[in-house]
């Protein structure tokens, strides 16, 4: 079910839903404690040119809700997206991992430097998102990166 909401959210102009999975989620008091073990939330960035085709970085909104609710610091401005690439979804595990090979730059690394860091992309397929966002966060230097994701597919 939740898969179904996120594939709405993602990719049926329903940014809204943000708002729904967040008050799921912090509903968890266990969660909700878990969460405010870190000092900074990362979003998986998407390029430019996908940005302005939907109109909003899903994992972004939700990070952004997740740290007006929290003591979580988003961090925004570090890590970015640089290569439009295929659509993950439109690949298979292999094509997915060459694929996102690149295509993520840092910025600001200091503002990362030995935080506990949880990157916070929407669905988690093959991992090759989350690995490649983690293998550019760890150039900052930082304590911790864990990966949360909202669904698995």
């Amino acid at each position: 079910m939740i898969r179904k909401i996120i594939i709405d959210y993602k990719f049926n102009d329903k940014s809204y839903l943000y708002k729904t999975i967040i008050n799921f989620l912090l509903k968890n008091k266990k969660f909700f404690k878990i969460l405010k073990s870190y000092d900074t939330i990362v979003p998986a960035p998407i390029n430019k040119k996908r940005n302005r085709q939907r109109g909003y970085n899903q994992s972004y909104l939700l990070a952004k809700e997740i740290a007006k609710r929290t003591s979580i610091t988003l961090e925004n401005e570090c890590l970015y997206k640089t290569k439009n690439i295929i659509e993950q979804s439109k690949l298979n595990k292999e094509e997915r991992q060459k694929n996102i090979q690149g295509a993520y730059e840092l910025k600001n690394a200091e503002k990362l430097k030995n935080k506990k860091i949880l990157l916070l992309d929407d669905i988690y397929t093959t991992g090759s998102t989350a690995n490649e966002c983690c293998k550019i966060l760890n150039i900052a230097n930082p304590k911790q990166i864990d990966v949360f994701t909202i669904a698995k597919d």
